[in-house]
């Protein structure tokens, strides 16, 4: 995944849309998330991350769940809801 600080900023501060390939089906996934306490009803907890980091956890909007997927399965991320 490129520009994870971008990323992990821009979920701080609203909506993003993860576009990743599930590690053992390798099933596309369309996952809104968040990373905003607003957002999530008080669910996302100020999550720390390192630089060197394969691994994202982030408050799954549609499933109301935490949810992970990894950088490197990640075809795409854009800000906002699932596009159309």
């Amino acid at each position: 995944m490129k520009d994870t600080e971008k990323f992990l900023k821009a979920a701080h501060n609203g909506v993003v849309t993860v576009v990743f390939e599930k590690l053992h089906t390798k099933e596309k996934r369309i996952m809104p998330c968040t990373l905003n306490e607003k957002l999530s009803n008080g669910n996302a907890n100020i999550v720390k991350y390192e630089p060197t980091s394969d691994n994202f956890v982030v408050w799954c909007l549609d499933k109301d769940a935490w949810r992970s997927f990894r950088a490197s399965t990640v075809l795409e991320w854009y800000e906002g809801e699932p596009k159309q």
